[in-house]
């Protein structure tokens, strides 16, 4: 849940006009340091509305930092940055109508019931009893709270609190959710369970999430772009796929019927290499459809059948050790055509 200096759970903003996607999010040159330890240094970021943004990054490379500006819960030392086009600086009172925040560690106040703490969330947002009691039978519904609505939260689990947290959060109806690591110290399903409420958040409302984890799987199931922050600079952007693309160790292996089969590919394929035993070949590939299809091309122009082909990308956790392990990473360009790969895929 947000911090309790200030409610930054919010109020409904209207949401943009049918088929436009304007911009949600908006970073330019945002810098902070503290005395001589430099925690961002000019970091750059569009997001559009509706969509989910992932910022990975190791212990002490700046996510929550970043969150708290964009929040307007800390002052940047130099840059821009804008909620919905409004300045997080000048006009952070506006910010604060339309933004919803849940921390790293569920904040809710474990000597009340489940219910009691909506309930006083909807006092602070001023809206009416009957509205507030209403909201509050919605939420504990969506997150299936009710059988435990008054029951006292320090009773609840682990999933469950982190469940209460963000339905507090949406008391009043952000627009746009910042979600510093929400499924930390979850088990397996339970983190699973929330993912799946968040990716509700934006199919059925439109709400703009900004997501930051450590968990590498958590990014590439929920979000639509992940960037990834290190020493405080952003060292790369993109899609998944296009991350996973950034490194090397792409290929396709080919399985054949025989030793016959497999020598004559082969022979097409030099830079392949051979595995005699399982009568496959490993041929190096960046996972796109147009090198599949060189490959692909390749074979049938040697009248050789192919018993199956697997396609291996990179996973994010080598995107991770390989772009935080190193000062110059390369960044990933706007790619002029969308193009989709699988991890794994057989045909």
């Amino acid at each position: 849940m947000s911090t309790t200096n200030h409610p930054t759970h919010t109020a409904t903003a209207a949401a943009a006009a049918p088929g436009t996607r304007s911009t949600a999010i908006s970073a330019t040159g945002l810098r902070k340091s503290y005395g001589d330890k430099v925690v961002l240094d000019g970091i750059d970021l569009r997001i559009p509305e509706g969509t989910i943004f992932a910022l990975l990054g190791p212990n002490g490379a700046g996510k929550t930092t970043t969150v708290e500006i964009l929040s307007t819960l800390i002052t940047a030392d130099g840059g821009e940055a804008r909620i919905a086009g409004h300045d997080v600086k000048s006009d952070a009172g506006s910010v604060r109508t339309l933004i919803g925040v849940t921390g790293q560690f569920a904040a809710v106040d474990g000597l009340l019931t489940a219910e009691e703490n909506l309930l006083l969330m909807a006092d602070l947002y001023h809206l009416s009893r009957s509205e507030g009691r209403r909201r509050t039978a919605e939420l504990l519904e969506r997150f299936d709270l009710t059988e435990a609505a008054r029951k006292n939260v320090a009773t609840f689990s682990g999933g469950m609190r982190r469940k209460l947290d963000l339905a507090m959060t949406l008391v009043g109806r952000p627009r746009i959710i910042f979600l510093d690591e929400p499924t930390t110290g979850l088990d397996p399903r339970s983190r699973r369970d929330m993912w799946e409420l968040i990716r509700d958040l934006v199919t059925e409302q439109g709400v703009t999430i900004f997501l930051t984890t450590q968990y590498l799987e958590e990014a590439d199931h929920l979000a639509d772009r992940i960037a990834v922050l290190d020493h405080g600079k952003l060292v790369a952007e993109g899609t998944a796929e296009e991350l996973k693309r950034l490194i090397p160790g792409g290929h396709v292996r080919v399985r054949f019927a025989d030793e016959t089969h497999l020598a004559t590919a082969a022979a097409v394929f030099g830079i392949a290499t051979r595995d005699d035993e399982a009568l496959a070949l490993q041929i190096p590939s960046d996972g796109s459809v147009t090198n599949l299809r060189a490959i692909l091309d390749a074979l049938d122009g040697t009248g050789v059948q192919a018993e199956s082909l697997t396609v291996h990308t990179p996973d994010l956790d080598d995107v991770f050790l390989t772009l935080t392990g190193r000062q110059n990473a390369p960044t990933v360009p706007a790619p002029s055509t969308a193009t989709t790969t699988q991890k794994e895929s057989t045909r």
